[in-house]
Order: structure tokens, then C-alpha cells, then sequence
């Protein structure tokens, strides 16, 4: 039996995640957040390697900039984030739960050496907390 001590983030990751590459147009990754319901996606480089995130926030810079330039699009990396805070896929639940607390984060990417391997949220935490106390 596993304890809440011992669990860790890739026992509790989502592992399918929607992700675009630094090149991919930022309307077609606006189309597919909004496709999927999720308000952002990890983007990764040719050797999955996390480079940004895409956020509901960045995209809307997306809108301003259509709106007073009159450009529309461009490269996700024109828009994204970067020096995105990621977690190992080794760390304990304990202390993401006291990560999330601290940062106000609601999702992190979960990497080995770099590479993204998957995603944990604040849900996933409170799961791995229910699974554990009926076990």
C-alpha cells in the first residue's frame, strides 16, 4: 500500500497532452485549445525538449496585436511564455501540494532531463489524496 508520503508526480500525471512546436501558427494552436476545451499547452522543440507554454493570456496577445497592427498570426514562439516552471517526474506529492500552495499554479509541466513527459494538476493532486485514503 502506497502512502501519501511515498507517491509521486508520474504515479499521478496525465501523460496525453496537447502540445505545439515553437513553429506552428498561433491560430491554428488557438483553434485547438479551444477545440479541446484547455486553456494552455507546453510547447516543445523536435526533441521534446519544453521551450514555452501557450496561454489563454498569451493569445490574446494574438488579438491586440491584430487589432492595432493589423497583423493576425505568426509563430507560437512569437507569443508564448518562456522560462516555463516545470516539475520532476520524481518529485513527491507532498511537496508539489506544498509547491501549488506557494505559486498559485494550476498545472505543471512534469519533465526528465528537460524532456516533457507529461502534466500534473492541482485535480490530480486531490486524487492521488482520495486514492490514497481509501487504500
Amino acid at each position: 500500500m502506497q502512502s501519501l508520503k511515498s507517491a509521486h508526480v508520474k504515479d499521478y500525471m496525465s501523460g496525453r497532452l496537447v502540445t505545439f512546436g515553437p513553429d506552428t501558427d498561433v491560430l491554428d494552436a488557438i483553434h485547438q485549445l479551444v477545440q479541446h476545451g484547455i486553456a494552455g499547452a507546453p510547447v516543445v522543440d523536435d526533441h521534446g525538449n519544453i521551450v514555452g507554454m501557450l496561454s489563454e493570456l498569451d493569445c490574446m496577445k494574438v488579438a491586440l496585436s491584430a487589432g492595432y497592427h493589423g497583423e493576425m498570426g505568426g509563430p507560437v514562439s512569437d507569443y508564448m511564455s518562456v522560462g516555463v516552471v516545470t516539475v520532476d517526474a520524481e518529485m513527491s506529492i507532498i511537496d508539489l501540494a506544498q509547491q501549488f500552495l506557494e505559486s498559485g499554479f494550476r498545472r505543471y509541466p512534469v519533465v526528465v532531463d528537460n524532456r516533457l513527459i507529461g502534466q500534473i494538476s492541482r485535480r490530480d493532486v486531490l486524487k492521488a489524496l482520495g486514492q490514497l485514503a481509501v487504500s
